[in-house]
């Protein structure tokens, strides 16, 4: 089961799944729409290998089919990715560059993240790296957009849907536009220039990036 989750108005993409080769691709494909809805597509490579190699690990030394679950975090000018295992072996990198299946997936992890590091957990160990947001000039505005989309289809009990398509959350965009025009007209507002002046901005952003 994959889901959106808001907490303290950050944005988190949580994903249960079996660690399982024939399951690979189905998380990469999720991570892929994630980053696609935040804005973050930029960096959809980098995360799709980085996830790929924590999988792999845990299928390599916790077991195929074990229990995992992948956490999705943008925060400010950083990506934050999570796995989390039932197994509280922390994993550690060779002495000998490349040494090992294990030393080759953790020397690949080091070298194209930010940092990276083990957390142990009550129920076994989360395995974390940092990817950098900064070649993604619009990410902040677009994770701050899908943060109000996800709290609005909240609010308005429609966040039973465990991902949703480009059509449902169009949809929802309609709706909170539609629902800010009720809210100015109610205090006296002209939601006429209010929308005049939000496309003036948005096309002189565009036009900056």
């Amino acid at each position: 089961m994959t889901k959106h989750q808001q907490t303290e108005h950050r944005l988190r993409y949580v994903l249960p799944f079996e660690a399982e080769p024939a399951e690979l691709s189905s998380v990469r494909r999720a991570v892929r729409d994630a980053l696609s809805q935040w804005g973050a597509s930029a960096v959809a490579d980098e995360t799709e290998l980085a996830v790929t190699e924590l999988v792999t690990n845990v299928i390599k030394h916790v077991g195929e089919g074990a229990a995992a679950t992948l956490v999705l975090e943008p925060k400010d000018d950083r990506l934050r990715v999570e796995l989390h295992d039932k197994s509280h072996a922390v994993p550690a990198l060779s002495q000998a560059d490349g040494d090992g299946e294990c030393g080759r997936g953790l020397h690949l992890l080091a070298a194209m993240c930010l940092d990276w590091g083990t957390l142990l957990t009550a129920t076994g160990k989360a395995v974390w790296c940092e990817l950098s947001l900064e070649g993604t000039r619009q990410c902040v505005r677009v994770q701050r957009a899908a943060a109000v989309l996800s709290e609005y289809r909240r609010v308005v009990g429609t966040s039973s849907v465990v991902v949703p398509t480009y059509a449902v959350l169009e949809e929802s965009v309609t709706d909170v536009i539609a629902d800010l025009l009720h809210w100015l007209a109610a205090q006296g507002g002209d939601p006429d220039e209010v929308l005049d002046r939000a496309q003036m901005h948005f096309e002189a952003e565009a036009e900056a990036a």
